[in-house]
């Protein structure tokens, strides 16, 4: 498989956290661990196949730590590794900004 070579560190963690879905993952998962039914309905208008999508992605890219627990019924939690707390870290001042300016962001037609 060949490498991709990035044009900046912007261009490699868009890459990493693209989408729309996976910043707010990253938000919800940052107060500790869930199940995935848990993260659905945190998650307001992601459909249950994309969740499961995304979850898988980021478990691929390292953002996210997926453990299984062997009882009945299954329980699954997802969790932040360090990587994925590290990009939630840097996309705080993102969503403060976004908090600062939501009333004129909304307006925008």
């Amino acid at each position: 498989m060949k490498q991709r070579k990035y044009t900046c560190g912007l261009d490699a963690a868009v890459t990493v956290m693209g989408g729309k879905w996976k910043g707010l993952i990253l938000f919800y998962l940052a107060d500790g661990p869930l199940r995935f039914g848990q993260l659905r309905r945190a998650v307001d208008g992601i459909s249950e196949r994309m969740l499961i999508l995304q979850l898988k992605e980021m478990e691929h890219s390292g953002l996210i730590h997926r453990e299984e627990f062997p009882q009945v019924p299954p329980r699954v939690e997802y969790s932040l590794t360090e990587f994925g707390r590290s990009l939630n870290a840097a996309l705080a001042p993102l969503g403060a900004w976004g908090e600062e300016h939501m009333e004129r962001i909304t307006a925008i037609p």
